[in-house]
C-alpha cells in the first residue's frame, strides 16, 4: 500500500475497513485474472505508477498473457484514451518484460531512415520527424543518441521550439532533460526514451 493508505488504516480502522470489505465482496463473483485486470486499468486511469506496477505483476503471476493485458488497456481505450494507455505502455517498455517484447508477441522492429549523418556536426541537436514519430537527434565526438520526442511523464510530443542549446524542457509540466544523455534534470524523475541506432551507407538509422 502507500504511505497514504497505510496512515489512513492506522488512524480510521474501521473505515477503512470497511472500504476493504467493500472491494473485496464488490468482486467476489469475479475469476482472478479479471480482478487483476480491472485493478490494472483502474490504476492506468490515476496513473499511479506504483499501484499499475504492482497489479500488473499480479495479473501475471496469476495467468494473465501479455496480450490479454494489452487486450484490457485497448478495450478500455473509451475511458482512458490514448495518453494514458501511452504512459501505461511507455512504463511497460522501462520494465523490460520478456513477456511484452515484440518479438515473444511474434513481432518483429524494423530499422528506420531518419536522416543523413553530415546533417548535423558534433554538439548540435535536431528535431526529426520520421515515419510517423519525433525525435531528437544529438551528435557527440564520438557518435549519435537518438531520442523519442515524447516526454515520459503524460507522453506530450515535445516541439522543437522547446530546446534552448542542449536543454529540453516539456512545455506542459516543466520537466527538464539534458539532451546529451536524456536524463531529466528538474521536477521529473523519468529520463527520454534512448532509441537504438546505427549508421548504414552514410545514413542514421533508427530501431523501433
Amino acid at each position: 500500500m502507500s504511505d497514504a493508505l497505510t496512515y489512513l488504516v492506522k488512524v480510521r480502522p474501521e473505515a477503512m475497513g470497511s472500504y476493504f470489505r467493500f472491494l473485496k465482496e464488490a468482486g467476489r463473483h469475479l475469476d482472478p485474472k479479471t480482478r487483476d485486470l480491472i485493478s490494472v486499468i483502474t490504476k492506468v486511469h490515476s496513473r499511479t505508477e506504483r499501484g499499475f506496477r504492482q497489479y500488473l505483476a499480479r495479473a501475471l503471476r496469476d495467468g494473465c498473457t501479455a496480450q490479454e493485458v494489452l487486450d484490457a488497456l485497448l478495450m478500455a481505450f473509451p475511458a482512458l484514451g490514448l495518453s494514458r494507455i501511452t504512459w501505461a505502455v511507455d512504463i511497460l517498455l522501462e520494465m523490460d518484460l520478456p513477456e511484452f517484447r515484440p518479438e515473444s508477441l511474434g513481432v518483429a522492429g524494423i530499422w528506420h531512415d531518419v536522416m543523413a549523418a553530415d546533417a548535423i556536426g558534433a554538439g548540435e541537436v535536431a528535431r526529426v520527424d520520421c515515419d510517423g514519430r519525433g525525435l531528437f537527434v544529438y551528435r557527440t565526438a564520438e557518435g549519435f543518441r537518438a531520442y523519442d520526442s515524447r516526454c515520459p511523464h503524460e507522453d506530450t510530443n515535445i516541439p522543437h521550439l522547446a530546446l534552448q542549446g542542449t536543454t529540453l524542457t516539456c512545455p506542459k509540466h516543466g520537466w527538464v532533460f539534458d539532451i546529451t544523455s536524456g536524463e531529466c534534470v528538474e521536477k521529473g524523475e523519468r529520463p527520454l526514451k534512448q532509441r537504438q541506432i546505427k549508421l548504414e551507407d552514410g545514413r542514421l538509422l533508427a530501431f523501433w
